[in-house]
């Protein structure tokens, strides 16, 4: 399957999960092409007493570069950020990453919920967030927040997910554009990027 793209409709690409969700990342990264035009933010439950590996896992899957996010860092297209341990990933104007260690939403930190809204507020219908396996409902304020500034949700198939609930309670609470398994998930992404998600 040919998926090249070119200018995007959407470049800004959220992505939340916990247990199970690596594995989709390495699906899912690995299917992306090397000139996939948008920047990825990456949020997996992680505590304090993390490694810090995260980040170099995730690069083995894919051609895209892939760090842990800086303090004050532009975004720039084509390039995977990954939350470091402990700490709440999010979007500031006009366009840059920051670092917070503040109170732990739904008992993580980082949350997605944090990453989700900040990208929709700064960068309103530009947005796709996507929610992967994991535990407690995580996600879920940040899918209407993306919804609500006119981005899309891509959300794992809750019977392909090794803990179901984070994709079950986006689900419940909010009207995904796509509900998609692991294997699709790459080409769902791309044709969202491209504005052609059916």
């Amino acid at each position: 399957m040919d998926m090249q793209v070119e200018a995007p409709a959407r470049d800004i690409v959220v992505i939340g999960g916990s247990q199970g969700a690596l594995e989709v990342l390495r699906t899912l990264l690995g299917a992306l092409p090397r000139d996939f035009p948008a920047a990825i933010m990456i949020v997996i439950h992680s505590g304090p007493s993390s490694p810090g590996y995260l980040a170099d896992i995730i690069g083995r899957y894919t051609g895209l570069p892939v760090e842990y996010a800086r303090e004050g860092e532009i975004i720039e297209s084509g390039r995977i950020y990954v939350a470091p341990p402990d700490r709440h990933l999010q979007v500031v104007d006009p366009g840059l990453l920051h670092l917070s260690d503040g109170p732990k939403v739904r008992y993580s930190r980082p949350a997605a919920d944090r990453l989700f809204m900040t990208a929709a507020e700064v960068f309103g219908p530009r947005v796709i967030c996507v929610v992967l396996s994991g535990g407690d409902c995580d996600g879920v304020q940040g899918a209407n927040a993306v919804a609500a500034a006119g981005g899309q949700c891509l959300v794992q198939e809750p019977q392909d997910a090794v803990v179901a609930s984070m994709p079950i309670s986006v689900i419940q609470r909010d009207h995904p554009d796509a509900i998609v398994n692991k294997d699709n998930m790459a080409a769902a992404l791309v044709s969202a990027v491209m504005g052609v998600l059916t």
